[in-house]
């Protein structure tokens, strides 16, 4: 195990964040230290990654440029920014947690780590994240890039939070939230799971690991089959509302499923889609007119612009905008009442 003097982690520190300095990417959330745009960048880039984040967060702080914009926001219209990134119960909380800020702290933002953990939504990494870049507090984050970075340098420990307690030690309490996002920026870019670029780390001095993890077994993907059913009638589309009550993205507006047709005459288009743990082969036939009838208590038609603005799954989306966006100039047949 790796172990350090004052002056070496004096060096060690110095070096990071001179490496960081100079190479860190420029992302719009770093260009000042508003807690608000830290805060929302770190719920949506909880689980993923920075490139799908970018245009969400751009179209975001477009619609919502402070915390009581969102906290006045109708939680649809908050899903529906949302849309595409998955995991809706981080918008949820996000918006619940921006009305607490805006009628319970009269819109001022806790500057702790022990303060923010009060809201919904926010655990301990996301708190001691906001609470160091934006407020300046001394408290370490560890996150997967991170612990990965922690277990290069001084081994595998033995649970999550030993790993909490060398960040700790390592941290700059002059710059904490500069030398924690160095951490994440080189766990991210250099110190990476596969194929890490020692030659350019700036830790490689005093790293005794230098390469490759041993590959860590994967769990088994899933595989299932979908179909759905799109209606369409003119500029219009028929959508279906998920339950309030649904386990997952309740209340969020989806193209209606059905049942696998024997006949392929129909099928309009079929692709894969893929999240957490679930592959996806996706089937889109025209929507039958008996079908169409049977949803008529269920679903609603939406214009092209109605649509746009809905909370849809990441799904749907998709759905729409290859059938509908990207088919312009090339219509697909309405069904045969839809005048």
């Amino acid at each position: 195990m790796l172990q350090l003097s004052l002056r070496d982690l004096r060096v060690l520190r110095r070096s990071l964040l001179d490496w960081y300095d100079a190479h860190r990417r420029d992302l719009p959330w770093r260009r000042d230290a508003d807690p608000y745009h830290i805060w929302v960048s770190e719920i949506m880039l909880q689980q993923t990654r920075v490139a799908a984040v970018l245009d969400h967060y751009a179209s975001f702080m477009r619609r919502f440029p402070t915390v009581e914009a969102l906290a006045k926001a109708r939680e649809q219209s908050v899903l529906a920014l949302w849309s595409g990134l998955g995991y809706y119960h981080r918008a949820r909380r996000l918006h619940q947690a921006a009305k607490d800020i805006v009628r319970e702290r009269r819109g001022e933002f806790p500057s702790t780590a022990e303060a923010w953990r009060e809201l919904p939504g926010i655990g301990r990494y996301t708190a001691a994240a906001v609470a160091s870049i934006a407020f300046g507090e001394p408290v370490a984050v560890v996150d997967g890039n991170v612990e990965r970075v922690l277990e290069r340098l001084f081994g595998r420990t033995a649970g999550r939070e030993a790993a909490w307690q060398r960040a700790e030690a390592l941290l700059d309490s002059q710059r904490p939230g500069d030398f924690n996002q160095a951490m994440m920026e080189l766990g991210a870019t250099i110190c990476t799971p596969r194929s890490p670029q020692c030659l350019l780390c700036p830790l490689i001095t005093w790293c005794p690991s230098r390469g490759t993890d041993a590959p860590k077994k994967q769990p088994k993907r899933r595989r299932e089959q979908v179909h759905y059913a799109l209606a369409r009638k003119g500029d219009s589309v028929l959508l279906v509302q998920r339950p309030a009550d649904a386990a997952r993205m309740s209340k969020m507006w989806e193209v209606p499923e059905i049942t696998p047709m024997n006949s392929a005459n129909d099928l309009l288009a079929k692709f894969r889609h893929s999240i957490t743990d679930t592959d996806y082969e996706v089937s889109i036939v025209k929507a039958p007119d008996a079908f169409v009838r049977t949803l008529d208590s269920k679903a609603r038609w939406f214009t092209r612009k109605q649509w746009q603005k809905l909370a849809l799954t990441g799904l749907a989306r998709k759905i729409l905008r290859k059938l509908v966006v990207e088919s312009i100039g090339h219509p697909i047949e309405s069904t045969k009442n839809a005048k």
